[in-house]
């Protein structure tokens, strides 16, 4: 049957627009482009331990058969989910099915009608449709902007308030000055809501993240960790209280209604996290490709067109979708896999190439590629 001719329009207009999206082939290309920032996913050792570890135990089972309210709640849940809070130095963790489920779940369930959302106007797509199914107000706050958030914070008087951030955010990489932050939540009596998507593995002495590494993390109402990217599996934990842990299981659609993960996925979780507390030679490393991908660029002369940062997460802003999508299939010719990101998914002139930085780049290929980058840039 074929498509309303109204979706058929707006394919059209991401077509004219230079800004249709369309699913990657594989390729092997030097990586500059996944989330897997500490080499996990890649890990034959995790690979083979999280399997031994399931015959070991006799788990031989593909599917969790319903969800955890129902018949999926394996015993695995509980050790991991155990394992997650101490590492994190929690009350509690909820695992969810993914990054997006664990924003959609947290937001659609825990402000309430007369609640206010205020968030930073660059959270993500995850946070931003969470909120957009509660029934709370909600309103943007610019970026990294504490003086706008006062503003805000100051026009709802006895109301429950939700900050909401991000550690690093996924398309600049920077982060928010997180001390300031708590203080002005712990000021206004407000819940401060963290993702951490892109610090888990990549920032702390273990990996545990920036606002544990903060030694904050008692003063947050929640903490959201994605596992698809340092950790390099899949799946979400939510870190809070025992009464938010509660609250999710009874009101969090995206966790009810579900099924749940697969033994064999909870288990490479569980691998995974065993690694992190024992493994800091690949944290160890990234830092050092973060520094030296830092140092590179302003050697070059490109230090300008680059967002600050001091992460996993380089943003170089090349504005329009063509001028990006041309010099991002150049640098693919040249055999890096690094991908332009095209407006609407950041705002129009915004448009980047995104460099993710991981422990396994070598000191070559980052030269390699910003001395490709310059060379384009600058038409040496």
């Amino acid at each position: 049957m074929k498509l309303p001719e109204n979706l058929i329009q707006k394919l059209e207009t991401r077509k004219q627009n230079n800004a249709l999206r369309q699913l990657p082939s594989f390729n092997n290309r030097v990586d500059f482009s996944s989330n897997d920032y500490i080499g996990f996913s890649r890990s034959e050792t995790i690979f083979k331990q999280a399997h031994h570890y399931l015959i070991e135990n006799d788990i031989v089972q593909n599917g969790a058969t319903g969800s955890r309210l129902l018949s999926g709640n394996h015993y695995l849940y509980q050790i991991t989910e155990t394992l997650i809070k101490e590492f994190h130095e929690a009350e509690s963790a909820l695992i969810f099915n993914s990054g997006y489920d664990a924003n959609a779940g947290f937001f659609s369930a825990v402000p309430q009608r007369n609640d206010v959302i205020l968030y930073d106007e660059l959270s993500h797509a995850s946070i931003r449709d969470g909120i957009s199914m509660s029934n709370a107000k909600s309103f943007k706050f610019n970026h990294n902007d504490f003086e706008d958030l006062e503003r805000l914070i100051l026009k709802f008087p006895n109301t429950n308030i939700y900050i909401v951030t991000e550690t690093v955010f996924s398309m600049d990489g920077d982060s928010p000055n997180l001390e300031e932050l708590v203080l002005l939540s712990e000021k206004h009596n407000c819940y401060l809501v963290v993702d951490e998507a892109h610090t888990l593995g990549v920032f702390g002495e273990k990996g545990e993240g920036l606002i544990q590494y903060l030694n904050l993390h008692d003063r947050i109402f929640a903490r959201i960790m994605t596992f698809g990217k340092g950790l390099g599996c899949h799946g979400a934990v939510v870190l809070g209280s025992t009464e938010l842990n509660e609250y999710l299981v009874n009101f969090a659609r995206s966790f009810i209604y579900t099924t749940g993960l697969s033994p064999h996925s909870v288990a490479t979780i569980l691998v995974a996290y065993q690694h992190l507390a024992i493994e800091k030679e690949n944290i160890d490393k990234l830092r050092v490709k973060i520094i030296f991908f830092n140092q590179r660029k302003n050697l070059l002369g490109l230090k300008p067109m680059f967002v600050r940062s001091k992460s996993a997460i380089q943003s170089a802003i090349i504005p329009g979708n063509e001028n990006v999508k041309h010099i991002a299939q150049q640098l693919q010719d040249k055999g890096f896999d690094v991908k332009p990101i095209l407006s609407p998914t950041v705002p129009e002139g915004q448009e980047r190439l995104r460099f993710c930085i991981h422990s396994y780049n070598t000191e070559e290929e980052i030269n390699q590629i910003l001395e490709f980058l310059r060379d384009l840039i600058f038409q040496v």
